[in-house]
C-alpha cells in the first residue's frame, strides 16, 4: 500500500478518484491518521450527488460517522490501479538486487525509471512523472539535454 504522503502527492498532481468497491482510503482527520477503510457495497458505499461524491457508512460502526465528503478521504490506490493508469506508457517492473523496484515507463519517447523499495511506490512515482508532464524528447533536445 502506498504511503499517505505519496497518495497526497498523486491527489495534488491531479489523479482523480471515482470510488469503487474494494478501494482503500484514509480519513484526512488527525483522529483517523492510522485507520485504513475499504469501500464496500455493504459497509461503505459511494453516493453521487449534484454537490459531489459522498462516502456513506452503513450499518453499525464503533464510532458515529454517517457520511464523509470525498474531499476528506485520501485514496490509497492499489498496485493494479496504479499500473492500469500508466496504460501503454508502462514497460516493465523489475526487482533490483538491493531490494528496490524499478518501474520503467515511456513519456513522449523518453524512458523514465522510477525506483523505490515498494512496487506500489515506484508506480506512484511513475504516475507523478506522467502527471508532471515531463518534457518530450524534442523539448529535451531543444534545450540541449
Amino acid at each position: 500500500m502506498i504511503s499517505s504522503d505519496l497518495a497526497r502527492s498523486l491527489r495534488h498532481a491531479g489523479l482523480a478518484w471515482q470510488p469503487a468497491s474494494g478501494d482503500f482510503f484514509r480519513i484526512e482527520r488527525p483522529e483517523f491518521e492510522t485507520d485504513v477503510f475499504t469501500v464496500s457495497d455493504m459497509a461503505i458505499e459511494s453516493h453521487e450527488f449534484d454537490t459531489g461524491t459522498i462516502l456513506g457508512f452503513n450499518g453499525t460502526t464503533e464510532w458515529a460517522l454517517d457520511s464523509l465528503a470525498l474531499e476528506d478521504a485520501l485514496w490509497l490506490p492499489r498496485e493494479d490501479q496504479l499500473r492500469e493508469f500508466l496504460g501503454p506508457r508502462f514497460h516493465s517492473l523489475e526487482r533490483l538486487a538491493d531490494d528496490q523496484y524499478r518501474v520503467e515507463i515511456d513519456i513522449g519517447g523518453v524512458q523514465v525509471d522510477c525506483i523505490r523499495s515498494d512496487p506500489a511506490d515506484a508506480y506512484s512515482l511513475a504516475i507523478l512523472a506522467v502527471l508532471a508532464g515531463l518534457p518530450s524528447e524534442d523539448e529535451r533536445a531543444a534545450n540541449g539535454d
